[in-house]
């Protein structure tokens, strides 16, 4: 028997990695769970059937914005002439500042300032801003999608595989953000304090080494530019 993969089946595998790596990216960033007891805290008029319903609201609004960033973001770098190793690069350092902040515990502030400014008087009014943005999906979460979305397309092109994978993980995310949203009540007395701070210390490490991996890829490809212009010169 052959010990190499069937074509369907490495487009499964590559499929589930790639779906993974968005996962594991952007879900210490989004952080529904560490978000939950602030949703909640801003939603503790609200009934039952409302709470889910906004939730419903702010976890498709989240899939739309980090799937968009996604798709779309590399081909805005394109037209403004920034190359993928670049992208790499600065988006890596960017993930890895993102991953180091939340292990530090500095995200707390955005989101308390974020809680000031909603009111209740109109339910979906907030659901968008400030619910959605900046509280659940901010600017470093749409960066990491972009710089995400620039580095799957150097390994998979433009191809459905890509955007598939994106959608998937997306979706993953918008349905962990409706859960921990719709069920906060019942998170938050489960967990506790103590069990929502290990899972955003391990997942805020992970995202610290994943983005030192990006930063890797791009300055790879950087160093690789450099010595084939440097190596004629040297030759001469």
């Amino acid at each position: 028997m052959s010990a190499v993969l069937p074509a369907e089946d490495n487009a499964v595998l590559q499929l589930a990695q790639s779906s993974l790596l968005v996962v594991s990216a952007l879900f210490p960033i989004v952080d529904p769970i560490g978000g939950s007891p602030v949703f909640l805290s801003l939603t503790l008029n609200y009934d039952t059937r409302t709470r889910r319903l906004l939730s419903r609201r702010i976890a498709v609004n989240s899939f739309v914005l980090l799937s968009t960033s996604f798709a779309v973001g590399s081909h805005v770098l394109s037209f403004f002439g920034i190359s993928l190793p670049v992208v790499q690069v600065g988006g890596g350092m960017v993930v890895v500042a993102a991953g180091w902040a939340l292990l530090k515990k500095k995200d707390e502030d955005d989101r308390n300032a974020v809680g000031r400014t909603v009111r209740g008087t109109d339910v979906l009014r907030d659901a968008f801003y400030p619910l959605t943005l900046p509280l659940t999906v901010g600017p470093g979460s749409i960066s990491i999608a972009i710089t995400l979305g620039a580095n799957q397309t150097h390994h998979f092109g433009a191809s459905l595989l890509a955007i598939l994978a994106a959608a998937i993980g997306c979706a993953f995310l918008a349905a962990t953000i409706y859960l921990s949203y719709a069920f906060a009540d019942r998170l938050a007395v489960v967990m506790g304090p103590t069990g929502m701070n290990v899972i955003v210390k391990l997942s805020s490490f992970l995202l610290v080494c994943i983005g030192v991996q990006i930063v890797w890829n791009g300055a790879s490809q950087l160093l690789a530019s450099l010595l084939k212009i440097a190596g004629p010169a040297i030759s001469h």
